[in-house]
């Protein structure tokens, strides 16, 4: 079986109408299994993550962009989270049964399909870029929706798929592959930004920080505190409990306390186990010991002994 996740993010975190119309868009194609969905109206954003094959999930990202980009007006759009489009970028991840050459080749043909279809500029990102100054998200993404025109006309900036001016209301967006990440976030309880910014800054790998973290301070205005953003790109090379502890550290740098720390979407589950060694320092644990994981391995060779004497039913 080939399974591959896609994590659609578009640009719309508080109209709970709208993003209920996108993701019932994308239930009706055939055989795409959206497993989780996540809404920030402090980010005006939406993480949607799916699951399926490659055809199944280029239908379901061409239904994604017809329904954003219907109803994202990013003239009028306003947000915490940078942002480049109504769908601001699509990342292909295998997962099982697939290569990343595999994703990478989905992610140009759904990239060709999306500028044709819907007059849109798209730029490859990650594995899917051969261009190495256009690998980074956060570069190609740099001048937003509102410095759009101005990035295109550039050179070097010309998009790899769809015309080199923005779509009116829709921008452009970016598509690719990748490895699974993790997003990450932790509030602060201060209202301060410029120590959300510092403690960013102390953590992200663009100014010293951890080589695998991407992170930002943003406001959330409406709860009155501030977030430090992260997007962890290698969680087993920077564990989730190393980033919350260095960021607890700074933050009593400033005599800023954490209030929460938050996951948007799914995790994979080693990144967990990792967390829970390190915190309660287990000796010698196994991910054999997770119940789950055992029943399910159990289910599975269970599965497979009667698939054996079925066929050996039939020989018969």
């Amino acid at each position: 079986m080939s399974i591959i996740e896609c994590v659609p993010n578009i640009s719309e975190g508080r109209r709970v109408e709208v993003v209920a119309a996108i993701i019932d868009a994308v239930r009706r194609i055939s055989g795409a299994r959206i497993l989780d969905h996540s809404s920030d109206p402090s980010h005006n954003r939406t993480v949607i993550t799916m699951a399926g094959g490659g055809p199944t999930l280029k239908a379901a990202v061409l239904a994604l962009f017809e329904a954003a980009i219907s109803s994202i007006d990013l003239r009028s759009h306003t947000g915490e989270h940078p942002r480049l489009g109504a769908v601001d970028v699509v990342p292909f991840v295998p997962i099982e049964g697939v290569t990343m050459h595999d994703c990478v080749a989905l992610a140009k043909d759904t990239a060709r399909t999306v500028a044709e279809r819907f007059q849109l500029p798209v730029f490859l990102y990650e594995e899917a870029s051969s261009n190495p100054l256009r690998k980074n998200l956060e570069d190609i993404r740099r001048g937003e929706f509102e410095g759009l025109s101005a990035k295109l006309a550039t050179e070097g900036w010309t998009p790899d798929f769809g015309p080199a001016s923005p779509h009116p209301t829709a921008g452009a967006t970016v598509i690719g592959a990748r490895m699974p990440l993790i997003a990450y976030n932790i509030n602060l309880a201060t209202d301060r930004i410029e120590v959300a910014k510092a403690i960013a800054a102390a953590v992200r790998f663009s100014s010293g920080g951890f080589r695998f973290v991407k992170a930002m301070g943003v406001s959330l205005t409406d709860r009155g505190i501030v977030q430090v953003s992260m997007n962890l790109t290698n969680y087993e090379k920077t564990p989730v409990h190393r980033v919350f502890e260095t960021v607890k550290r700074e933050a009593e740098r400033y005599g800023v306390s954490v209030l929460e720390s938050e996951i948007v979407g799914l995790v994979p589950s080693a990144a967990l186990v990792a967390t829970a060694q390190a915190a309660l320092q287990l000796f010698a644990f196994r991910p054999e010991q997770i119940l789950e994981t055992k029943l399910r391995e159990q289910l599975e060779q269970l599965e497979e002994v009667e698939e054996v004497e079925e066929v050996e039913k039939w020989k018969k």
